[in-house]
């Protein structure tokens, strides 16, 4: 059995949750007028995806609901679920790009759900989908939009009434072949936005046109100098390349020749400063010996001047006491001379003492201050007994002294002349050796000199070389901006030899010619504009293949077309000979006898010309807008026994109703859907008839369950399931049902 289970959930007059099993070959629902027994072929209308409100009897979602009663609310929503064994996975999904992919689902459930806002929305599985999914799921088992496996009451006779055009349509539902129809629509759906979207590409494609060409002829030109800045990118190479070597072997040079000229001037400024100092202490230390000697000689001469002057009044003194000696009485009498004389020596010998610093010089004109007031003192109590006076014995013995202090201080004075001289002879020796530093301090000064403008020169040549290196790293940077980040390829390049100054010149001069030519093409921007034209030729590139794969497209598409409508058309033939050979089965056993068959026919349809369509307008010229096409259909012949009548309309209510059933049981049995739900189509029949109509029912049941909403015994007793259908007190329906194996088991 296909067919579960169908759940109805606040669905119309189904208020709450209600379950109908279907384990039977034929399940009937019976039940009197206004029970809600067509509202459970509804609920399968509405969860296989019906769009027709009037096929379920409503106006708008809102009616599918449960509308409340006196003791039970209204309701918000209503649900019908489906649910279909898929055990041998005969359920597919057409994914989008047309693949079948079969549902790896033991049961497959299908619910539908509408709120009072009309909302609607498909679950299935638990997912929710498209009704679009849903009608693709459902045309892979041959259950079709057209309803052919939903007869209702009054709608036998659907196909007998409806014209060529939608009879094939249903038939084309019966034989299994709407999916291709669906996936002709999709493919026309899909052939409409190609068409449109090769319009937007093409005319995308038009308005870059210009763009493109403009850009185009301004990398033409670029290119024609890039062939300039290939060559400039060469002399750059081959020029930054002895450049950098040059002011690199430059600096070494000069950085090995910095470092010694300062290291002997360093040394030299050591040496000059080691013989100043040591000139200066040599030299100053012997003049000031010498001065030292000079003044100590000074003072010897000094105290021997003293001393000279003093030996000079002393022997005057001498002279002067023989005189009064000689012309002198008894009395004796010290002229105011001889006092003012004794005091004179006293004070020159006081001067000397306070003129020297040496003690023991002092210490001596003490002593001889001490023997002059002594002998002072004695000349005036005494006199020489021998003729000399006391006081000429003493200045006799004072002038002896004193001409032994000058022989000492001869002796002195001499020693120190010998120093003296001896300290001159050093000095002038010193001189001389001074004089000699001087000449060779003088040399190294010189050497000083010389070193120390060398070192300004070397100075002077490093800021030269700065200057270089700057104006080397400014070209590197102005090359750059013509050549772009090449430029640095210059540290790969290789040569031979040395660097010649003057080759170098003549290659700046090249590369300023060659910049100058580069600066006039505007070259500065070529990088912006050949990327934006890079951009604009992959954008027009990228159309034209998008283009071309819409070509190609529409070639596959009208391919796939035509290829699906040759499919149908086949397929529909040779489904119009197995309908109709048991169309012939089923009429003749409904009627007893006759013939019926359905015949292809070709109608004229009128179709608007796309050729005639612009882009801009529509054309008025309705002529030449319109083409006229031939399109199948489908003509039903019959013919009764022993009768004349061939035409539909002449046949009676019932003859209608059998011709119908006979039809839409031979469709059934081409390609049968899994289910087939008939409501009350036996309605019209008498008895004989309706046991027809049940032997037919039994035979449908081979191949598709069958759900009948009846009121014929007849039909019932074909059952082995039977769901009643009855009317509670609070208006909503209920479900009561029996299998017939059971209560026929019970009633044993």
């Amino acid at each position: 059995m296909r067919l579960q289970t169908l759940e109805l959930n606040g669905f119309k007059s189904f208020s709450q949750k209600t379950i109908l099993s279907f384990d039977s070959p034929i399940v009937c629902i019976v039940g009197p007028n206004g029970s809600g027994k067509s509202n459970v072929v509804e609920a399968v209308r509405f969860v296989l995806g019906e769009q027709s409100m009037k096929s379920m009897r409503g106006k708008m979602g809102a009616d599918l609901i449960f509308k409340g009663s006196k003791n039970l609310p209204k309701g918000s929503k209503a649900s019908v679920a489906i649910y279909f064994n898929n055990s041998d996975k005969i359920f597919k999904f057409a994914s989008d790009n047309g693949e079948n992919i079969n549902l790896n689902f033991d049961t497959v459930s299908i619910s539908r759900e509408v709120y009072g806002d009309g909302m609607n929305k498909y679950i299935l599985n638990g997912s929710e989908v498209r009704l679009k999914d849903i009608n693709n799921l459902l045309a892979s088992v041959n259950i079709g939009s057209s309803g052919h496996h939903i007869i209702s009451q009054g709608e036998a006779d659907r196909i007998l009434n409806a014209n060529s055009r939608d009879r094939r349509e249903m038939i084309e539902d019966a034989l299994g072949l709407k999916i291709y129809q669906y996936k002709i629509k999709e493919s026309e759906r899909k052939l409409e936005r190609t068409q449109n979207n090769i319009k937007e590409v093409s005319m995308l494609r038009r308005e870059n046109a210009p763009h493109l060409n403009f850009l185009r002829k301004q990398v033409e030109k670029f290119e024609k100098t890039q062939e300039l800045r290939n060559t400039l990118l060469v002399l750059y190479q081959e020029y930054l390349k002895k450049e950098s070597v040059y002011l690199n072997k430059e600096k070494n040079n000069l950085d090995i020749e910095k470092e010694h000229i300062s290291s002997q001037l360093a040394d030299l400024s050591d040496k000059i400063s080691t013989n100043e100092e040591m000139d200066s202490l040599g030299g100053n230390k012997k003049i000031e010996e010498l001065k030292k000697v000079e003044q100590k000689l000074n003072e010897v001469r000094n105290i021997k001047g003293e001393i000279s002057r003093k030996l000079g009044r002393v022997e005057g003194m001498i002279e002067g006491e023989k005189r009064r000696l000689e012309n002198a009485t008894e009395v004796v009498v010290i002229s105011p001379e001889e006092v003012r004389a004794f005091v004179d020596d006293i004070n020159n010998s006081v001067d000397i003492a306070l003129s020297t610093n040496n003690i023991e010089e002092i210490q001596i004109v003490l002593k001889r201050i001490k023997e002059a007031l002594s002998n002072f003192d004695k000349n005036k109590n005494s006199v020489n007994q021998d003729g000399d006076s006391q006081e000429i014995i003493t200045l006799k013995n004072t002038q002896t002294e004193i001409l032994k202090e000058i022989e000492e201080i001869e002796k002195q004075e001499n020693l120190i002349k010998s120093e003296v001289e001896h300290l001159k002879s050093e000095i002038n020796i010193a001189m001389e050796e001074l004089r000699d530093k001087e000449r060779e301090k003088f040399s190294l000064k010189v050497k000083h000199q010389e070193l120390s403008s060398a070192l300004d020169l070397i100075k002077l040549k490093e800021e030269n070389l700065n200057r270089e290196t700057e104006a080397f790293e400014s070209e590197i940077k102005e090359g750059g901006v013509l050549v772009g980040s090449d430029i640095l390829s210059y540290k790969d390049f290789s040569f031979e030899g040395e660097v010649e100054r003057n080759i170098q010149q003549e290659q700046r001069h090249k590369i300023e010619r060659l910049k100058i030519k580069l600066e006039d093409t505007g070259s500065a921007n070529s990088a912006e504009i050949k990327k934006e034209f890079n951009e604009v030729s992959e954008r027009d590139n990228f159309l034209a293949k998008e283009l071309e794969d819409l070509e190609q497209s529409i070639v596959l598409l009208k391919q796939l077309i035509a290829d699906l409508k040759e499919k149908i058309d086949l397929e529909f033939k040779e489904g119009i000979k197995k309908i109709n050979k048991e169309f012939q089965e089923f009429f003749s056993l409904m009627f007893g006898g006759g013939t019926g068959s359905l015949a292809i026919v070709m109608e004229n349809k009128k179709r608007r010309n796309p050729q005639y369509v612009s882009e801009e307008f529509e054309s008025e010229d309705v002529e030449e807008d319109e083409e006229i096409i031939l399109e199948p259909g489908i003509e039903i012949n019959v013919s009764l026994p022993h009768k004349k009548v061939k035409e539909l309309q002449a046949l009676s209510g019932g003859e209608r109703s059998l011709t119908s059933i006979a039809l839409l049981f031979a469709m059934s049995q081409v390609n049968p859907p899994p289910f087939l739900i008939l409501d009350e189509t036996d309605a019209a029949l008498d008895e004989a008839n309706s046991r027809k109509y049940g032997d037919m029912l039994e035979k449908l049941s081979k191949h598709s369950q069958l759900i009948v909403v009846t009121h014929n015994r007849e039909t019932m007793s074909r059952a082995r399931v039977l769901y009643g259908v009855t009317i509670n007190s609070d208006g909503t329906s209920k479900l009561l049902s029996v299998k017939f194996d059971e209560a026929v088991s019970i009633a044993k």
